[in-house]
């Protein structure tokens, strides 16, 4: 880890031209499973505002499921992967629907692309994603992804959008991935638990290591876990594209990460 290094970096992230943006669940909805349309709309405003200013931006979401389950009034997730799957279908028309409506609220349209595995590891299908994503892109849409959790199954699954987003960087040749999740980054211990934990802002130690220490941290952090939003950023980071995980409570902290601001843990690109 290299604070100068970090510095550096930090102050060339306004730089980038194209950009992705995960949010989890645990960012979308309140602790009662309700949406939170405020933070949605936070969020709708500050990606296009950054796609006025003529950055190209994709939005990761999750919540599909989480959506459903509170549409459906169904109390829990459901317990077999077709009722999931039944939930993701209903919760994935509702979020694309508020979606719609807040970014049409700013000038955007948004284009809905849900992606599996197979669309990755099928040359012609990947090219055809490709193709998608420069076309909406030229036409100042701005794509909206989820994995297309109605029709996954364990072959063709993503595992997490902490996964797909980082797919999706490299697919696109993004030059920055943002993580937003319910915590301030990557801790040397679980903030939770401990109160001497420290938050660490820099990594360019991009080695299996730093995923072994964060298998300790604890897997509450979001949907995904804390293991898996590193994984994501340093497989991002180790292709060339600078990633960070950061709180996603005030969607507004995407200004201060392009500003240069040491806020969350920044994967420092090789």
């Amino acid at each position: 880890m290299n604070s100068i290094i970090g510095s550096n970096t930090r102050k060339t992230l306004n730089n980038a031209k194209k950009i992705v943006i995960k949010i989890g669940t645990s960012s979308l909805t309140y602790a009662t499973g309700k949406i939170n349309f405020q933070r949605i709309d936070i969020l709708s405003r500050v990606i296009s505002d950054l796609t006025n200013q003529g950055k190209e931006v994709v939005l990761v979401t999750s919540g599909a499921i989480g959506v459903g389950v509170d549409k459906l009034k169904l109390g829990s997730k459901p317990n077999t992967v077709s009722g999931r799957q039944a939930a993701a279908a209903v919760g994935q028309c509702t979020l694309m629907q508020i979606y719609s409506k807040t970014f049409a609220e700013y000038g955007h349209d948004v284009g809905q692309m849900l992606l599996t595995r197979d669309v990755i590891d099928k040359e012609v299908m990947k090219n055809n994603a490709i193709n998608t994503f420069e076309e909406l892109f030229k036409m100042g849409v701005i794509p909206v992804v989820n994995e297309n959790d109605s029709v996954s199954v364990e072959e063709i699954q993503f595992g997490d959008n902490d996964n797909l987003s980082s797919l999706v960087s490299r697919l696109i040749k993004a030059e920055l991935l943002v993580i937003l999740t319910d915590i301030d980054g990557y801790y040397d211990k679980n903030p939770r638990e401990f109160d001497d934990a420290n938050l660490i802002h820099t990594i360019t130690d991009l080695s299996e290591k730093v995923e072994a220490a964060a298998g300790s941290v604890g897997s509450a952090f979001g949907t995904g876990g804390m293991l898996t939003k590193v994984h994501a950023c340093r497989l991002a980071a180790e292709n060339g594209i600078d990633a960070i995980i950061a709180n996603g409570n005030d969607p507004k902290v995407i200004y201060r990460i392009l500003n240069g601001d040491e806020v969350g843990t920044l994967f420092v690109s090789k």
